[in-house]
């Protein structure tokens, strides 16, 4: 499990209680997304290639970094939307390219209704995310996708991880670093995170 990273952080483990939380309102819990992810995405950028680059400040000349690989985030629909302007606040110079699935209710598979990506990648890093690894259907094919379009370099984001989803993801797509705030306890018979926080699409929207 070595490309599993689980944050330790103490305030992704505190928000992560509040968003769990069934009294938690969609405003409070789209808040609560937006800032554990930039945490998560904090974590997970910490091996982004840099360049040098020389910047001149009110003193003198200083040896500095700049990014040097281009990053795009792919939030699967509609969960995943929420997860973007985290991000965006710490690299708003981030391409966003929308994928979207739904898992079908009969066979839980993952059937794919939207795809706009051009036709040559413009990014050499994706962030695929997805606030729950349940099933990992929708992650695997997403990364299928992203692979077939020629990047090389990907990383799933989300917030609560399955064991079951996890091992789906690794046995697929071994070189994917999966970055969690927490891996929960099982899938129930819907699948369904347990002990999870329930639909993040209909949390965050108010359509539960």
């Amino acid at each position: 499990m070595t490309n599993i990273y689980v944050s330790q952080h103490p305030l992704v483990r505190h928000k992560l209680g509040i968003l769990r939380d069934t009294n938690t309102e969609p405003k409070k819990f789209r808040q609560l997304i937006k800032e554990i992810t930039a945490l998560l995405a904090y974590e997970a950028t910490l091996d982004l290639a840099t360049r040098p680059i020389d910047i001149q400040t009110p003193l003198a000349l200083a040896k500095c970094q700049e990014l040097q690989e281009k990053v795009g985030l792919v939030p699967i629909l509609r969960a995943g939307l929420g997860m973007v302007e985290g991000i965006w606040e710490l690299m708003p110079s981030s391409e966003v390219w929308h994928i979207g699935l739904y898992r079908d209710e009969h066979t839980l598979k993952p059937v794919e209704y939207y795809n706009k990506l051009p036709v040559e990648p413009t990014v050499s890093v994706c962030l695929i995310l997805d606030p729950m690894l349940a099933t990992g259907g929708s992650a695997t094919a997403t990364a299928e996708i992203l692979k077939r379009w020629g990047v090389r370099k990907i990383k799933f984001l989300g917030l609560i991880g399955a064991p079951e989803g996890i091992a789906n993801m690794q046995h697929q797509h071994p070189d994917i670093d999966i970055h969690l705030a927490c891996v929960d306890d099982h899938l129930n018979e819907k699948a369904y995170i347990i002990p999870g926080l329930g639909d993040a699409g209909d949390r965050q929207f108010g359509t539960a």
